[in-house]
């Protein structure tokens, strides 16, 4: 536990640079066109590069206050994300996204989907943050 509690900060900012290359490949190398609640998803995660990056370089633990509110809406959002596209009857309640790739739509079509990764990548950091926010 005191492994975690002293690397903490420097794992959530490699949890969320590898969530943040993954998005990239997957839209900029695959050609999958992001839905409106995937670019959601990405506002939340993106910041954390740079927010977690930096205090993990400067070893600064206060950061962590700030930084917990971004997974946590973030994954909310792949939550509903994940029932829209897993839950048939939430899914019609709800209707399509109306631009682009509709937010239903399953590149990976299995149980592990896009804002899954999204959302085990966001409960990663925030357990993360929340062991690492006092180091010893």
């Amino acid at each position: 536990m005191s492994f975690f509690r002293r690397y903490g900060l420097y794992m959530a900012w490699i949890v969320a640079l590898v969530a943040t290359a993954g998005s990239l490949y997957m839209s900029e190398i695959l050609l999958w066109e992001p839905c409106k609640l995937c670019w959601l998803q990405r506002i939340f995660m993106y910041p954390l590069v740079l927010l977690l990056g930096i205090a993990a370089y400067r070893n600064d633990h206060s950061i962590i206050v700030y930084a917990l509110p971004f997974p946590i809406i973030g994954g909310g959002i792949s939550i509903y994300h994940y029932l829209l596209q897993k839950v048939e009857s939430f899914a019609l309640k709800m209707g399509p996204c109306k631009v682009g790739v509709p937010c239903n739509f399953d590149y990976l079509e299995g149980w592990l989907t896009i804002p899954m990764l999204a959302l085990i990548a966001f409960i990663l950091i925030i357990l993360l943050l929340v062991v690492g926010r006092k180091p010893e």
